[in-house]
C-alpha cells in the first residue's frame, strides 16, 4: 500500500449529518463512548480507512484471528428527537507520523464533506496521571458560542495552556478552515487503563448536547469493574511501598512468590 484510501462498502445518502471522532487514544474513552453508541444504536459501517501511516502490524484477537489497521465510518439515520443523520469514526490506530495525520485527517475530511457534514464532535481523554474520584468532562470548541454551550452542560473549557494532540484536535482544526465547527469532549482519566467511568461522564454530556437517548447500562457495568481494578491497584501499590519501606533485617511475610 503506498497511499491512504478509503475504502466504500456502501453508498449512502445523508441529510447533513452530525460527524463524530473516537480513534483511540488516552484511556480509551471516546472510543469506548462511540462503540456503546455504535452498539445501542445499531450503527451500520459504509466504509473503511487504510493508510501505509499506520503501524506496521496486525491485532490478533482471542480465537487467533488477525485484524488490519484501519479506521472505521458507520452511519445513523434519523435517531434521537431531533431525527438527526450520524457518522461515527472509530478505529484501532491513529497516524505514527505528523505527515500521516494531516493526510489521514484531510481524507477523513474530505469524505465526511461530501456526505454534508458541517457540525463535528471529537471525543477523547484527558489523563491525570492519579486516581480520579469522579470525572469530569472538560471541553474546546471552534467558536465562543459553542463553548458557552459547553459550559451550560457543565463542561469545563480547557485551559490556554492545554493543546489537543492527535485526530480529535486536528480534525477539529482543519475542519474550521472548511467552514465546518465543532467541539471536542474529554473525559478526565488516570490514562493508564480503559476507562469506563470517564467514558460515562462524556456519553452523558454528549448525549445532553446532541439530544440522544442511550442505555448506559453496559457501561455502569464496566465502571464497576473500573473501580475495582482501581481499588486492587491502589492496593497493591501500598503493599509495594510498604515493602519498600522495611528495615534491614525485617521480614514481609504476605510477600509470596
Amino acid at each position: 500500500m503506498k497511499e491512504t484510501i478509503i475504502n466504500v462498502i456502501e453508498e449512502v445518502e445523508l441529510d447533513h449529518p452530525i460527524f463524530i471522532e473516537a480513534l483511540p487514544g488516552i484511556g480509551h474513552v471516546g472510543k469506548l463512548a462511540a462503540d456503546h453508541i455504535i452498539d445501542e444504536l445499531d450503527a451500520t459501517k459504509f466504509a473503511e480507512l487504510y493508510s501505509p501511516s499506520f503501524p506496521p502490524q496486525v491485532l490478533v484477537d482471542d480465537n487467533g484471528i488477525v485484524e488490519p489497521m484501519k479506521n472505521e465510518f458507520y452511519y445513523l439515520k434519523s435517531v434521537g428527537k431531533e431525527k438527526r443523520d450520524y457518522i461515527i469514526l472509530i478505529g484501532n490506530t491513529q497516524g505514527l507520523s505528523p505527515e500521516g495525520q494531516y493526510e489521514i485527517c484531510g481524507m477523513i475530511l474530505d469524505f465526511v464533506e461530501k456526505h454534508g457534514v458541517k457540525e463535528i464532535y471529537t471525543l477523547g481523554g484527558l489523563a491525570t496521571g492519579q486516581p480520579v474520584e469522579v470525572s469530569k468532562v472538560y471541553g474546546a470548541a471552534t467558536n465562543i458560542e459553542l463553548a458557552k454551550k459547553l459550559e451550560k452542560h457543565g463542561v469545563i473549557l480547557r485551559s490556554a495552556d492545554g493543546g489537543i494532540i492527535g485526530a480529535s484536535g486536528l480534525l477539529l482544526g482543519m475542519g474550521s478552515l472548511r467552514g465546518m465547527e465543532g467541539v471536542c469532549l474529554m473525559g478526565e482519566t488516570p490514562g493508564y487503563y480503559i476507562d469506563a467511568e470517564a467514558a460515562r461522564a462524556l456519553l452523558n454530556v454528549l448525549m445532553e448536547l446532541l439530544n440522544l437517548e442511550i442505555d448506559t447500562e453496559k457501561l455502569e457495568e464496566r465502571a464497576k469493574e473500573t473501580r475495582k481494578m482501581i481499588s486492587k491497584a491502589q492496593q497493591m501499590e501500598q503493599e509495594m511501598i510498604e515493602r519498600m519501606t522495611l528495615k534491614p533485617g525485617e521480614e514481609d511475610l504476605r510477600y509470596i512468590g
